[in-house]
């Protein structure tokens, strides 16, 4: 237990039942907050460093012995942390469990995702969904553990598509993999 004054945090505990009160619910996360890494329990490190910094381009910044890494794009401390600590030689997780669905990673361009594309078909890796949502193009694969990923551009907000309420209107649609495939140079 931690203790402030009027309040007593408890470390270490599970959320499994927690109810949130309704009366605090009017909180608003600040707008500038982002997401600024995922850390991902693997089943062997240098399988997992040879898909994402081998395939994917991420470059590794911190390197603890063979159980654990941090890599990053653009001189950034970490993105993705990778780790074995509890899942060395584990089998992947149930699909129909809790969990994370997918880490999706945002390139800054179309012809960005078109490169990255590129780079899967003349390695031979398989996707598992190509998708138009409106407001971003996006793959689908999967990593070596079976854990999910996206990887996506988000088109100018100015053109993301609008109801008529005005509310954002995102969709699943087809994405032409041979037009995207057009746009790369590399």
């Amino acid at each position: 237990m931690y203790e402030v004054p009027g309040l007593t945090v408890q470390l270490g505990a599970v959320p499994g039942n927690f109810k949130p009160e309704t009366k605090n619910m009017d909180y608003k996360i600040p707008p500038a907050t982002r997401i600024g890494h995922v850390h991902l329990k693997v089943s062997d490190l240098q399988r997992s460093l040879d898909f994402y910094c081998g395939l994917l381009g991420f470059e590794v910044t911190t390197l603890y012995g063979s159980q654990a890494a941090f890599i990053a794009a653009g001189g950034y401390h970490h993105h993705i942390g990778l780790n074995t600590w509890y899942s060395k030689d584990a089998p992947p997780a149930p699909v129909k469990a809790p969990g994370l669905f997918h880490t999706a990673i945002l390139y800054p361009s179309r012809k960005d995702l078109a490169n990255i594309l590129y780079r899967l078909v003349q390695a031979g890796y398989p996707l598992t969904g190509a998708a138009d949502h409106g407001v971003s193009e996006a793959l689908y694969l999967d990593d070596p553990d079976g854990n999910g990923v996206e990887l996506y551009w988000d088109r100018p907000k100015d053109l993301w598509p609008q109801q008529a309420d005005g509310s954002l209107e995102m969709y699943t649609r087809q994405l032409d993999l041979d037009q995207l495939l057009a746009e790369r140079d590399i």
